[in-house]
């Protein structure tokens, strides 16, 4: 059913998008050189396997990474002198002798048995050309997002070649396909290397070039998983050669090859799998026409990535290279840069988080190391939960999933951390976390010693139903849920001093207030925040899905989040992050970790908490703007909350500068040549957080009501996003907009909730339309 509305609200003719969808350069990223360095490299991906592609003419690699590749086996890093310790830490933070606490935190409750686990490199495919080193010209490579295909062109004397390269989300394999312009043209070797230790090369008996090992031990973890990668090579004319552990390739019309990369990991807690048999499923569908096997992952990719369109307008600079335009970009207006970065991050979301598949860690699923920076794990005070941001509002929502099976992996392994160190009931996790889903403390205690998270990972449960009001999905997660809040229940203590109930120890992650010692402390108001929302999106669940026998429970929650400490506004303006007035102006830390509910959480807005929301852009501004890739990501996100459009667009420029590979350290942030967000070193997190602010900047939903434009920068006048989703289970299938203000809204709601549907105009905030739905009705509204 469709209900159409007109309404008065300004003076401007209705539209449809006011660019269109026929720019061939929309969503394609274009170089004119080969890549040199790992960050120049074009990403491919199907969520389980990915490759970074080079696109050298005369030696071409192709680096590759299985999702399942890490350190180490199945283990457990639970400290179990951290439960006898517990008292005598809390009494040293009650009594402010912080410094001692730290130190017997370091002693007791970081873990004994090293560090997270480091995701793994397989190693790379090499495509040697030696007859292509004479003078290449027309050289051309560019990843076309709206394909997934990573494509190279050049010429040379005797002729022009093209490469083609995709993960095929069809047939679970790297594909690579080399053409020729003239018959016979294609000479090149084929063969693989590894930086990781002790890999064997061979042929098997059907032909095909094998790359196997062994991924690496620790001093404390024994390496438990084996990898093999297999290479088929298809030629058409010419003709195959093996030897010496490659495959030469002799005057073929055209080469075709297929790379299978699989491990024996099958959960957490086994590794009985058979990578062999595993790539020779695989290889099966290696015999289907390469053009149908490129449709047919085209298709299966287009599912997921044409639901949202955003058309900001066009220039001739979307013709450039994306490294001039990256380091022209403040000097123009190129809007089709902001829409490329855009999807580019929904590209990356897709490539790297698929059903079925691990979640997305610090890198995605791409890394060309044995060790990857920061170990590659999913680090849980911002990251890891930042690179699902984008999940539901850019209507990914099932590229969630791998992320709520983390979840209640963690719900599981996180009880005997609950219980061995602090003694509680439920489940509990702290900072850091691997494909082996430990849940112990590690690195050190003035950022480790943090057993909090848990109730951010349940944001993300309530924030998927809220998108979607699937109630098997919330009863499904519903123990998850209570486990957590159990976990808390047990372990706020009250303040001796203000009386309060409090989580500790804990951090304010990775900072601390200047002067006092050390960063663990009682009452902090991040903590305070995320139980808040947990207790109460729990006692919601409850009611939702009818469970009167968790009646008590509930009133315990409820009695519970009364008791902690409530938001501060401190002596300088500012939001406070610690109990006590301790902050600093001067402090320009990366977190912004007391800003949680203002983004992601919603208990600060600028209509219900006005007091708290001036405090919020009061901290922003003491902060800086300047800071790591990731955090300028939190910022645009925080800045859109804050209904600042010029503010949010200012950092999304910051973060739009040029980063040169060289630059592998550091806390100022910018952007690599392949757009990858440069922390640096490489973190794909402030990609995901730079995607999921420009839909905050366009579309809000979380108080209650679906708000279009919320935060709209003056130098964004006129465009068109379509398919992004609001809470309440509603598709924004089209918002157009021109000189700022709305002029068509198209809304389905898939769910039948009751829409209130808000804009701003004349400096107020406009309700567009208020009235119940049904089930896949449409709404359309033009404004004239």
């Amino acid at each position: 059913m469709k209900r159409f509305c007109v309404a008065f609200f300004v003076l401007s003719l209705a539209t449809v998008c006011l660019h269109g969808q026929n720019n061939g350069n929309r969503n394609i990223m274009k170089y004119d050189r080969s890549a040199s360095a790992w960050v120049e490299a074009l990403p491919v991906g199907n969520g389980r396997i990915g490759a970074m592609v080079y696109g050298n003419p005369v030696s071409e690699e192709i680096q590759l990474n299985e999702e399942t590749l890490w350190q180490g086996g199945p283990y457990n890093n639970t400290n179990p002198l951290a439960k006898d310790a517990l008292g005598e830490i809390r009494k040293l933070i009650f009594e402010g002798r912080y410094s001692e606490a730290q130190a017997l935190g370091d002693e007791k409750f970081v873990s004994k048995v090293g560090n997270e686990m480091s995701y793994q490199t397989i190693g790379s495919l090499h495509i040697d050309c030696p007859s292509n080193n004479r003078g290449v010209q027309s050289y051309s490579r560019s990843l076309d997002l709206d394909n997934a295909i990573a494509q190279t062109e050049y010429s040379v004397r005797a002729g022009s070649f093209k490469e083609e390269v995709f993960a095929s989300f069809a047939d679970n394999m790297i594909i690579v396909k080399l053409t020729a312009s003239k018959p016979g043209l294609v000479n090149c070797k084929l063969y693989f290397t590894t930086p990781m230790p002790s890999p064997s090369f061979s042929f098997t008996e059907d032909g095909l070039l094998r790359l196997e090992g062994d991924n690496s031990s620790t001093a404390f973890n024994e390496g438990r998983l084996h990898y093999v990668a297999d290479l088929k090579a298809v030629n058409r004319g010419g003709s195959l050669e093996r030897r010496d552990g490659c495959i030469v390739v002799n005057g073929a019309d055209e080469l075709t090859l297929y790379i299978s990369i699989a491990t024996n990991f099958v959960h957490y807690d086994d590794v009985s799998g058979d990578p062999y048999a595993r790539n020779a499923v695989c290889l099966k569908n290696s015999d289907k026409p390469y053009d149908q096997a490129k449709a047919e992952h085209i298709a299966l990719y287009r599912k997921q990535f044409d639901r949202v369109s955003l058309d900001l307008g066009h220039t001739a600079k979307a013709d450039e290279s994306i490294e001039k335009r990256l380091r022209n970009f403040g000097d123009g207006w190129d809007p089709d840069l902001i829409s490329t970065y855009f999807q580019y991050g929904r590209y990356l979301l897709i490539s790297c988080s698929q059903p079925g598949c691990q979640p997305a860690n610090l890198q995605g699923i791409w890394n060309a190391g044995v060790t990857a920076a920061w170990n590659g794990n999913y680090t849980t005070n911002i990251n890891a939960e930042m690179n699902y941001w984008p999940a539901e509002l850019t209507n990914l929502q099932e590229l969630h999933e791998p992320f709520m099976e983390f979840i209640k992996d963690i719900s599981e392994t996180g009880r005997r951390t609950a219980s061995e160190m602090y003694g509680c009931r439920g489940w509990a996790m702290h900072h850091n976390s691997d494909i082996w889903r430990m849940t112990g403390a590690v690195d050190y205690a003035y950022c480790g010693l943090w057993p909090t998270c848990g109730a951010w990972l349940c944001h993300h449960i309530w924030d998927r139903y809220e998108f979607g009001r699937d109630k098997d999905f919330l009863s499904e997660m519903y123990p998850v849920l209570k486990g957590a809040c159990e976990f808390f229940l047990d372990f706020l203590v009250r303040d001796p001093e203000t009386g309060y109930l409090v989580a500790v120890p804990s951090n304010s992650p990775e900072n601390g207030p200047k002067g006092k010692g050390g960063n663990l402390h009682a009452g902090i108001t991040m903590d305070n925040e995320m139980i808040r929302d947990l207790f109460k999106n729990t006692v919601a669940a409850a009611e939702i899905l009818g469970l009167k026998k968790e009646k008590k429970f509930c009133a315990s929650l409820l009695k519970a989040s009364s008791q902690l400490t409530p938001l501060k506004v401190g002596q300088y303006g500012q939001l406070q992050e610690w109990a006590q007035d301790w902050d600093n102006p001067q402090d320009h830390h990366r977190h912004i970790s007391h800003l949680w509910a203002l983004f992601p959480g919603n208990e600060i807005s600028a209509y219900s908490t006005p007091s708290f929301f001036d405090a919020c852009r009061n901290t922003l501004e003491q902060r800086g703007d300047a800071s790591t890739g990731w955090s300028m990501g939190w910022k645009v996100c925080c800045w859109a909350r804050l209904l600042d459009g010029d503010h949010a667009y200012k950092l999304i420029k910051d973060q739009l500068k040029y980063v040169s590979p060289d630059v592998q350290s550091g806390q100022a942030g910018g952007t690599y040549p392949n757009l990858f967000d440069a922390h640096p070193p490489f973190q794909i997190d402030g990609n995901f957080g730079c995607t999921a602010g420009i839909a905050e900047m366009l579309l809000q939903s979380q108080e209650g009501f679906v708000n279009v434009l919320p935060a709209l920068p003056s130098e964004w006048k006129d465009g068109c996003v379509k398919g992004l989703r609001a809470r309440g289970g509603f598709t924004v299938d089209e918002l157009s907009w021109k000189d700022g203000r709305p002029v068509r809204i198209v809304v389905t709601s898939n769910a039948g909730c009751h829409l209130d549907l808000r804009a701003f105009a004349l400096d107020k905030l406009t309700v567009l339309y208020d009235a119940d739905t049904s089930a896949g009705e449409t709404i359309e509204l033009n404004f004239q």
